[in-house]
């Protein structure tokens, strides 16, 4: 479940900004770096997935996949507190590299905790939450927009 619960949040921020990405851009302006806001958290998830799975195996799952959330976190906040379009891509690559290291060592760790016969149940329940994450991540977004702030 703790795996679950931490493979969320990166799975959550692929969908939850892009309603949000309009209210973003008309409050930051820099309509021209619009499209790097996704591109950056997709570039830098995507490198880090295969680097995060060396360190892995180097370094250890567990410490991999807590080193990730911290860095997710981080740069989560540096998102929020952005000021400007440049900053706000950065955040968002820092986020991708911490999103892609969750992602990666979330399987690895039911890899290797879960015996082979019941893994597939636990990979399922990992799958489950991109299918959950693509309806409730657009609709959070504009909830976020609408009642709070993107900032969110």
């Amino acid at each position: 479940m703790t795996i679950v619960l931490g493979m969320l949040p990166a799975a959550l921020d692929q969908t939850i900004v892009s309603t949000a990405l309009p209210t973003i851009v008309a409050d930051l302006g820099g309509a021209g770096h619009m499209a790097w806001v996704v591109t950056a958290y997709l570039l830098a998830e995507t490198v880090s997935m295969v680097l995060v799975g060396k360190f892995g195996d180097l370094f250890g799952r567990k410490i991999v996949f807590q080193i990730s959330a911290v860095v997710f976190v981080a740069g989560s906040v540096f998102a929020g507190v952005a000021n400007g379009m440049g900053m706000l891509v950065i955040a968002r690559a820092i986020q991708g590299i911490g999103g892609g290291g969750l992602m990666v060592t979330a399987m690895a760790l039911i890899a290797d905790v879960i015996p082979l016969r019941e893994r597939g149940k636990y990979q399922g329940a990992l799958g489950a939450v991109f299918g959950v994450t693509t309806v409730v991540g657009p609709t959070l977004g504009g909830l976020f927009t609408d009642h709070a702030s993107w900032r969110w």
